[in-house]
């Protein structure tokens, strides 16, 4: 009979690292996916029908108060955390030592803890909402009101430099649609959210949130799909 002795060349044989698995990837991916979308739409369909809300005077964050406020904070917190989710998948799914894989996720996580955050501390009662409540700016600015206002800056940069750390790393793939489209949609948000202020309309502001927080959404597709196409041999 032959002989099935392991050789030392057997025996000396370190096992493989196992890869993260491909279905858990794709999963986090996905999260990814769905959070830019599903963010908007339920701002968008609650600015619209919320009694006594106005999108051109009252901030999305607003939308945080009164009887029906608990939408938007469930809204705040399930999109931040399948924003969270997405960054790991993000992490899983660039190969390592290559740009965006560090900071890039990390700052897609970020923003999906400053999404956290906002649904954690809600703002203050102001400019006549709710119903009810005086109108200009809040009375005082209670101290979850003050923690809120973190929400938007800590968000708006995170999401921004991680735009360009990505361009950065389409520019040098050669992919120069990604790369336009990953230095225009920061461009957009930030010349938005400041044009809201003068034009006294924060539908820009939204406006341009929707821009980025979708540019968002379609990095974690980009991935998602390249993952679920076969490696060709």
């Amino acid at each position: 009979m032959p002989s099935h002795t392991p050789t030392s060349q057997h025996l000396n044989q370190a096992p493989a690292a196992p890869a993260a698995p491909a279905a858990s990837t794709r999963a986090l991916l996905a999260c990814g996916v769905v959070a830019g979308p599903l963010f908007v739409l339920l701002i968008v369909g609650q600015a619209t029908t919320r009694d006594g809300f106005d999108p051109r005077r009252h901030p999305l964050s607003m939308l945080s108060l009164g009887d029906h406020g608990w939408i938007q904070i469930i809204n705040f917190l399930i999109s931040g955390l399948l924003v969270v989710a997405s960054a790991a998948g993000l992490r899983r799914a660039l190969q390592a030592g290559t740009p965006g894989r560090t900071w890039g996720t990390w700052l897609i996580g970020m923003y999906g803890a400053s999404l956290i955050w906002a649904g954690l501390f809600p703002t203050d009662p102001a400019e006549g909402y709710p119903p009810g409540s005086p109108d200009g700016g809040p009375v005082q600015v209670s101290w979850h009101g003050a923690l809120h206002n973190l929400a938007p800056v800590g968000m708006g940069l995170a999401l921004s430099v991680a735009c360009l750390v990505f361009a950065r790393r389409f520019a040098r793939d050669g992919q120069r649609g990604w790369a336009v489209y990953s230095v225009l949609a920061p461009a957009a948000y930030l010349v938005l959210g400041f044009a809201a202020f003068p034009a006294h309309d924060y539908r820009l502001m939204l406006a341009g949130g929707a821009l980025i927080w979708i540019w968002a959404s379609a990095l974690n597709l980009k991935l998602l799909i390249e993952q679920s196409t076969p490696a060709k041999s």
